[in-house]
C-alpha cells in the first residue's frame, strides 16, 4: 500500500466551503492524481470531486468514506493549476469546489438525482377515497400511474408548486417510493468505429459462402487496411450490419478511437510578420526582454489602429520561442473570430478556442488538446482564463477596459484581475491593452503595480477620425427620422457612399421600439416578471424583454386598459435600420446585433461580406465597437451618445467614454481619412467632450477627481451583497435584517471591521429581474483585506442569513453590475 496516496484531499462540487478528505481503495490507489475527477459519498448522496493534493500527517483512515469512482484516466487540468483555483476561491468568496466546477467544460461530471415512482400495491383509486390525503397529494399518486418521474417533471404535469416536503410527506406514509440514479456525463469524447481484419484472417477462398456485400467489405480492408465504419458505408451501405456480422465469424476486429471535433471555419491562408513600426518594435523589445525575468504586468495604451494586435502575435512568437504557452483573452465572442483567424494564418493549428459560443463537444475537444500540450496557444472569451496550462508564460488580455471580462453569474470574477493573478503565480508576464485603458489599470500604473507601453499613431501613419459634435437639443422640434438622424449626419452619410466608401452607425440599444405605451392610458407596456419596459422586436412580430427572456405576441392588447393601440415610442437598430433603408433605398443595409448574430456562422457572414465590400451601412450596437479593423469605413455615425451617461452608476461616465471613443476608432483606419459625427443632447460633458478630442488622460484626471472625493474604485474597494426571492415581504425583511448585521459589525472591536462603511440596504434600480425582487448592500473599505475579513466574518457569524431557501444571498467582491 502507498501510505501517501491512501487518502485524497478533495474539493466537491457543491456549494460548501471547506475541502474534504477520503481514503483511496487499494485498487485505485496507483490511478490517483490531482486533478482528476473522482466520485465520492457526501451525505446520502454520490457526487463529483476533483482531487487537489494529498493530506500531510496520520494516515488513519478508519473514520474516513472511500473513493467509490475514479473517472478520469489522465489529469482534466494540471496541478500547477490548483493554487489558482485556491486562490480565486479565496478572494472571490467562493466554495472551491464550484470554482473548479465553473472553471471546467460544462456537462463532463456525472449526477445523481431522485425519481419517484408509485408501489405496485398502490392504485390510484386507493389514494382518491384517503381523507388523509389533500387534493394535491392525490393528483401526486395519481399521476406516478404514468410511470416515474422527476419532482420538476411532477410539478408541470400538474402545473402546480410541488415541494419537497410533500414528495418526502409521501414517502414516510408509503404513497411513492424514492429511486436515485446516477445520470452519466452528457459531454465526452467523441469516438468513431474503425474496422480491420481480424490478425488471422481466414483465407479469401473460404469466404465463397459469403454475400456480395460481405466479400466487397473483406476486399476492401485488405486493400487499404483499417477503416471508419462510416467510410465503408460509401462503399456498402448497409455495411454496419455486415461489420457486426463478419465480427462475430472471427473475421474482422471494430476498435473505437476519439475523434476531434473542429470548431473553425474555413481555411485560413499563412500570412508573414510586416514590417513593425519603430514604436511596435520598441514595445516587443521590452515585453520580451522581461519573459527572462520573472513575473511582469505591462498596460499597453495604444490608439485605435496603432498594430496591437501584431504586437500580440510578435510576443507570442518569441514566448513559443522560449518553451512557454499563450493565453489572449477577447473581452466577447464576437471578436475571436477575427483574432483567432490571424493567429492561425501565423501559428497554423497550434492555436485552441474556448468561448460559450461552442458546443459542449467542441468545447471539451479544445480543453482537453490544451490540456494535453496539443496547443500552446489558446483564445478565448473570460471563462477562457481557466484554460488549463501548467504554467502559462504570457497572459494577453485586449481590450482590457471592457465590463464583458466581469462575470455575472454564480462565481463573480473578473477574468483581467485573474489574467495577472495567474501570471504572478506561474512567473510569467501579463499584458493588458487597451485603446481607452480602465481607470483601474491607469492606477495600478500610477502606483508602480504595472509598467506603462504605448502606441501613440497609426501603424499607416494615418490620422485619427475628425469628430464632430452635434447637439440633439437643435433638433428638438423635428419629426420622423430627423430627430435621430440629423440633416448633417444624412449629409454625411450621402457624399460618404457616393465616394464608394462604408459607413457605421452606432446605436447601443436593439430592438425596434424600447418604450412602447398605450395610446387611451398611458401606461408602458411592462414585462410581467421584470420591472423594465418591453421592446418591440417588428421582424419577429413580438414584444421582448431583454432581462429575463418573456415574450408575446406585438398584437397584444395594453395590460391595463386592454385597449389594442399601442404608441412605439423609443429606438433601437432595428428602427434605425428601417429608417436607414427608406432613406438610402440604393445602399446595402446590415444590422449586427444580438438578433442578427445569434445564429451559429451568422456573424462571421456579417464581417466577412463588411470586408468584401459588400455591405455599404452597417448599423449596430457595441460588438461593432471593439477591436474590428475595416478599412473602407470612414464615417462613423453615433446616434445618440447619451444612452450610458444616465445609468446608476459610478462608472458611467467611464463606460460613456470608452464606448464612444472606440467605435470613433472605427473610422479611417485604410488609406482615406476617417470622420465622426456624434450626436448628443450633453456637448458640454466631459466624456463627451474628451472622446471628441480622443485625450484619454483628460477624461482620467476629471474622473479621478470625483472617484477620490467619493471613495469609489480605485480609491477604495467594495463588495456587493445582492439578495433576492419570490416574495418581496421575505426580500425586503431578510435585506434590512442583513444590513442591521452589517452595522453591527462595523461596531465591534475588530479594527479592520470599523474600517467598512456599509451603504444600504437599498431595493436594486431594477427592483426585480424574473419574477425575482432584488435589493443591494454595498460594503466600501480603504482595503481589500478588510473587506475580505468583515464578509468572512459576517457570514461565519450568520451562517443562516446566506443559505436561506426564500432568499439567495450572493457576494460580489468588486462588483461592475450596480442595476
Amino acid at each position: 500500500m502507498n501510505a501517501e496516496r491512501t487518502r485524497i484531499e478533495v474539493a466537491v462540487a457543491f456549494a460548501v466551503y471547506q475541502t474534504y478528505t477520503y481514503v483511496v481503495p487499494e485498487e485505485m490507489q496507483p490511478l490517483v492524481r490531482p486533478g482528476k475527477r473522482v466520485l465520492v459519498p457526501f451525505g446520502s448522496r454520490q457526487i463529483t470531486g476533483y482531487v487537489i493534493g494529498f493530506p500531510a500527517g496520520d494516515p488513519e483512515v478508519e473514520d474516513l468514506k472511500p473513493v467509490s469512482d475514479i473517472l478520469d484516466d489522465t489529469p482534466i487540468f494540471p496541478e500547477e493549476m490548483i493554487p489558482f483555483f485556491r486562490w480565486v476561491a479565496d478572494y472571490y468568496i467562493h466554495p472551491i469546489g464550484d470554482v473548479i466546477c465553473d472553471a471546467l467544460p460544462g456537462g463532463i461530471n456525472p449526477a445523481e438525482y431522485a425519481t419517484y415512482e408509485r408501489p405496485e400495491f398502490i392504485d390510484g383509486e386507493l389514494a382518491a377515497g384517503d381523507d388523509r390525503l389533500g387534493p394535491l397529494e392525490k393528483r401526486i399518486v395519481a399521476v406516478l400511474e404514468q410511470g416515474p418521474a422527476r419532482a420538476a417533471a411532477i410539478s408541470k404535469k400538474l402545473d402546480a408548486d410541488v415541494t419537497h416536503s410533500t414528495l418526502q410527506k409521501l414517502e414516510r406514509q408509503g404513497w411513492i417510493h424514492k429511486k436515485k440514479q446516477l445520470h452519466h456525463a452528457r459531454t465526452r469524447h467523441k469516438t468513431r468505429r474503425y474496422a480491420v481484419l481480424s490478425r488471422n484472417p481466414s483465407h479469401p477462398s473460404t469466404w465463397e459462402n459469403l454475400s456480395e456485400p460481405k466479400i466487397r467489405i473483406l476486399e476492401h480492408l485488405s486493400e487499404n487496411g483499417e477503416t471508419a465504419v462510416d467510410r465503408l458505408k460509401q462503399i456498402v451501405p448497409t455495411a454496419a450490419n455486415h461489420v457486426r456480422d463478419l465480427c462475430g465469424k472471427g473475421l474482422l476486429a471494430v476498435t473505437e478511437k476519439p475523434v476531434y471535433r473542429d470548431p473553425f471555419g474555413e481555411a485560413v491562408e499563412p500570412d508573414t510578420p510586416p514590417k513593425l513600426t519603430g514604436e511596435q518594435q520598441r514595445v516587443i523589445n521590452e515585453v520580451a526582454g522581461a519573459m527572462n525575468e520573472g513575473f511582469a504586468a505591462f498596460l499597453l495604451a495604444g490608439v485605435t489602429g496603432s498594430g496591437k494586435t501584431e504586437v500580440y502575435m510578435q510576443l507570442a512568437a518569441a514566448a513559443i520561442e522560449k518553451g512557454r504557452t499563450v493565453l489572449v483573452l477577447v473581452p466577447e465572442i464576437a471578436l475571436i473570430s477575427e483574432i483567432e483567424r490571424r493567429f492561425r494564418a501565423r501559428f497554423g493549428e497550434c492555436v485552441a478556442v474556448l468561448h460559450s459560443g461552442l458546443s459542449a463537444g467542441e468545447r471539451f475537444d479544445q480543453w482537453m488538446r490544451i490540456a494535453r500540450g496539443q496547443s500552446p496557444i489558446a483564445i478565448g472569451a473570460r471563462s477562457a482564463i481557466f484554460a488549463p496550462f501548467a504554467r502559462p508564460g504570457l497572459l494577453i488580455v485586449d481590450e482590457e477596459h471592457d465590463t464583458s471580462y466581469k462575470q455575472e453569474g454564480r462565481l463573480h470574477y473578473n477574468a483581467r484581475d485573474l489574467a495577472v493573478v495567474r501570471a504572478k503565480q506561474a512567473d510569467g508576464v501579463a499584458l493588458l491593452g487597451s485603446a481607452t485603458p480602465s481607470i483601474q489599470s491607469v492606477n495600478n500604473v500610477a502606483s508602480g503595480k504595472f509598467r506603462e507601453l504605448n502606441l501613440t499613431r497609426r501603424i499607416h501613419k494615418q490620422s485619427l477620425p475628425e469628430v464632430h459634435i452635434e447637439d440633439l437639443r437643435n433638433h428638438k422640434d423635428v419629426r420622423g427620422t430627423g430627430r435621430f438622424i440629423t440633416a448633417t449626419l444624412h449629409r454625411a452619410v450621402k457624399e460618404t457612399l457616393a465616394r464608394g466608401e462604408q459607413v457605421l452607425l452606432f446605436l447601443n440599444r436593439r430592438g425596434f421600439a424600447s418604450y412602447p405605451v398605450c395610446a387611451s392610458c398611458g401606461a408602458p407596456q411592462k414585462c410581467r416578471h421584470c420591472d423594465i419596459t418591453l421592446t418591440l422586436h417588428k421582424k419577429a412580430n413580438i414584444y421582448k424583454c431583454h432581462m429575463c427572456g418573456y415574450f408575446r405576441a406585438a398584437v397584444s392588447a395594453c395590460d391595463t386598459c386592454g385597449a389594442k393601440s399601442i404608441k412605439q415610442l423609443g429606438l433601437g437598430t432595428e428602427k434605425l435600420e428601417a429608417a436607414v433603408q427608406e432613406m438610402f433605398p440604393e445602399a446595402r443595409t446590415a444590422r449586427m446585433d444580438k438578433d442578427t448574430t445569434s445564429r451559429k456562422g451568422a456573424l462571421i457572414k456579417i464581417l466577412k461580406d463588411l470586408r468584401n465590400g459588400e455591405i455599404d451601412i452597417l448599423v449596430g450596437t457595441q460588438m461593432v465597437a471593439k477591436g474590428h479593423d475595416f478599412p473602407n469605413i470612414t464615417l462613423v455615425g453615433i446616434i445618440c451618445a447619451d444612452l450610458s451617461l444616465s445609468f446608476p452608476d459610478f462608472r458611467a461616465g467611464e463606460m460613456t467614454f470608452q464606448v464612444l471613443a472606440q467605435v470613433s476608432g472605427r473610422a479611417g483606419r485604410g488609406t482615406s481619412p476617417g470622420r465622426v459625427i456624434l450626436q448628443t443632447y450633453n456637448p458640454e460633458h466631459f466624456s463627451i467632450v474628451s472622446a471628441q478630442q480622443q485625450d484619454f488622460m483628460r477624461f482620467y484626471k476629471e474622473e479621478s477627481r470625483f472617484r477620490k472625493a467619493l471613495k469609489y474604485p480605485p480609491y477604495a474597494r467594495m463588495v456587493q451583497i445582492k439578495l433576492a426571492g419570490k416574495q418581496k415581504e421575505s426580500v425586503t425583511g431578510h435585506a434590512q435584517e442583513l444590513g442591521r448585521l452589517c452595522q453591527q459589525l462595523t461596531r465591534g472591536e475588530n479594527e479592520r471591521c470599523r474600517q467598512v462603511q456599509v451603504l444600504g440596504p437599498i431595493e436594486a434600480p431594477l427592483a426585480r429581474i424574473a419574477g425575482r425582487h432584488r435589493w443591494q448592500i454595498l460594503l466600501k473599505a480603504p482595503t481589500a483585506a478588510a473587506l475580505q475579513q468583515f464578509v468572512r466574518r459576517l457570514m461565519a457569524e450568520n451562517p443562516a442569513a446566506f443559505s436561506g431557501r426564500e432568499v439567495h444571498t450572493a457576494v460580489d467582491v468588486d462588483p461592475f453590475f450596480m442595476m
